[in-house]
């Protein structure tokens, strides 16, 4: 019954989920491949009155056949009700009748388990609510690279108790939005907060209709980035896009949740320890806190990470670093003893995530969030940061309003090339480092040494997350203003990538060297193979989510850590509001 025995575990047949426990003789539910993260649950009883199994299904696995020492149904050929020679009556016959109903009752219990799991499973399938985004995503995460998730909070009014909550007619904005950027090691995460009036451009989004056809909806110029959801039919494949044209970071998959989810699974893990430094009494909101620490669920939950007058000066970056502490609380909530030994807390649990999100086609089912899941589990809070994309007050609008922001470069670009070149915000251990710098600096030798001649340098360029036709672009601007005259273009990429890189072999690392200079590549956006190449075999140039525009450096050195003055905070960190 192990489903790890079967073949690989990510592969895991919901009807082997139910395993017999032989410390208490009950079969119990187990929903994923870790007993430490998964707890267990006993399966609902049958009445002793059923005889009959149902039918078997194809997630029905086979009943086992009895073990060496057990009689078999029928007396192992004896005929029923014989006694055995030299035997003491009739005992021996109670003793075979007893074993041959148990073991019909344990048929019976495994097929209908096993049953009700696939049910469950389903059921839990059934609750996610799966948008189709298109090729705003890359399709899927994959194993051996790093992983970015959206995490969109959005603030349609839906579900019972929320009409106090925004607007009274609105579709829904991006109103809270996280960028989760997993390591390609799987040992540290960064979570980027994007502010909800930040002055951005929205690019034209293809986004699927009911019928099944795809409309171009118009981009938008110089506009708050929640309007990149909901707002003339938007859909969360368009905040992706918008995304990616902020950070320069190629967005793998989209989770969208309302109020309801900050409701539902509170209330699911027992409440959210929170702390304030003095007590708060938001009428707005209508958050009613002590000072010091509380629990929080339902609608206190929800009306602590939607206030805007409780902490700080009141804007929506202070109520960022509010959320930030929630969700810090949550997490370490939800990875708690007493959340995971607790079959009611787990399963209410399951039930709240999948009624209140939705997710992209990629990880639409409970089999492909228990592979994304898998990929995190392992993961320390500790290593786990939050952080906010750096912003200014904007400068157009009247002194004293302040209601939108926009981007500060100075710290927002180093902030961003440190999320696209996988660089942990958290502190990292010497040999780590050690370990990062020897391979920083064979990169960097790459670009030394001689150059090629510009009409020397045979290249071919793909677009591999850049805007719309870069690869035609800068396939005129390498011909026209830099004298490649042997550059090809072969359009759009097969994988979609973050950074651009320029794929060459040894013998070609002249015209790497001449190439980079162009295009302002630094060495890790170089990747030399192993054997020499034919003559005349031009190299491969894919334009990433990194690339603006020709003539503009696509990236400086990667930074070992945060700008000074970026805010951030360890969701293994207890903080007081305030």
């Amino acid at each position: 019954m192990d489903a790890q025995s079967r073949g690989r575990a990510d592969e895991i047949d919901p009807a082997d989920q139910w395993v017999l426990n032989p410390r208490t003789g009950n079969y119990e539910l187990r929903l994923g491949n870790s007993a430490a993260q998964q707890p267990s649950v006993a399966a609902p009883r049958r009445s002793r009155t059923s005889r009959t199994a149902p039918p078997a299904t194809p997630a029905s696995p086979a009943v086992p056949g009895p073990r060496r020492g057990d009689v078999p149904p029928g007396g192992g050929g004896r005929k029923p009700g014989r006694p055995r020679k030299g035997g003491g009556g009739k005992r021996p016959f109670r003793g075979r009748k007893a074993l041959v109903i148990g073991g019909g009752s344990l048929a019976f219990v495994l097929v209908a388990g096993s049953l009700g799991a696939y049910l469950y499973y389903e059921h839990l399938n059934s609750n996610l609510n799966v948008i189709d985004t298109g090729s705003a995503g890359t399709g899927g995460f994959k194993k051996d690279q790093p992983i970015n998730i959206l995490v969109i909070g959005t603030d349609k009014r839906s579900g019972e108790g929320n009409e106090g909550y925004g607007d009274a007619n609105s579709v829904g904005h991006a109103d809270t939005t996280i960028l989760f950027h997993v390591s390609k090691d799987r040992s540290n995460a960064t979570a980027l907060s994007i502010p909800r009036d930040l002055i951005t451009n929205i690019p034209v989004c293809p986004t699927k209709q009911p019928n099944g056809s795809v409309k171009d909806i118009p981009g938008q110029h110089a506009t708050r980035f929640n309007e990149s959801l909901g707002q003339e039919g938007r859909d969360p494949g368009c905040t992706m896009r918008t995304v990616q044209q902020i950070t320069g970071i190629q967005v793998d998959h989209f989770m969208m949740v309302d109020f309801n989810a900050v409701k539902n699974l509170s209330t699911a893990v027992g409440g959210v320890p929170v702390c304030v430094e003095k007590a708060v009494h938001d009428k707005d909101s209508k958050l009613d806190l002590p000072a010091g620490e509380s629990r929080l669920q339902g609608e206190q939950a929800l009306a602590f990470v939607r206030t805007r007058h409780a902490f700080g000066n009141e804007s929506d970056l202070d109520r960022i670093k509010t959320q930030q502490q929630f969700l810090g609380s949550m997490m370490r909530e939800m990875k708690s003893k007493e959340t995971l030994t607790s079959p009611k807390k787990f399963l209410s649990l399951a039930e709240a995530a999948t009624k209140s999100l939705s997710v992209d086609q990629g990880i639409g089912s409970i089999g492909q969030l228990t592979a994304l899941a898998g990929e995190l589990k392992n993961m320390n809070l500790k290593n786990i940061t939050f952080t906010t994309l750096p912003v200014l007050d904007n400068p157009n609008e009247p002194v004293g309003h302040k209601a939108t922001v926009v981007l500060n470069p100075s710290q927002a670009d180093p902030l961003l090339r440190m999320i696209r070149g996988d660089v942990s915000l958290t502190e990292v251990e010497q040999k780590e480092q050690a370990a990062k710098q020897d391979a920083k600096n064979k990169q960097d030798a790459q670009l030394q040494g001689n150059r090629a001649p510009a009409g020397d340098v045979r290249v071919n360029v793909l677009n591999g997350g850049g805007p719309a036709g870069s690869a035609s672009t800068t396939l005129t601007w390498l011909q026209n203003s830099k004298g490649v005259g042997k550059a090809s273009n072969l359009g759009n990429a097969p994988v979609k990538v973050d950074t651009t890189q320029l794929e060459y072999a040894p013998n070609q690392a002249d015209q790497a060297r001449a190439l980079a200079d162009m295009m302002g590549l630094a060495g890790s956006a170089l990747k030399v193979g192993s054997v020499d190449a034919a003559p005349r075999t031009p190299m491969k140039l894919t334009l990433g989510a990194d690339f603006k525009e020709p003539g503009v450096p696509i990236s400086g050195p990667v930074p070992e850590q945060a700008p000074e003055g970026v805010q951030r905070v360890e969701a293994d960190k207890a903080i007081c509001a305030k």
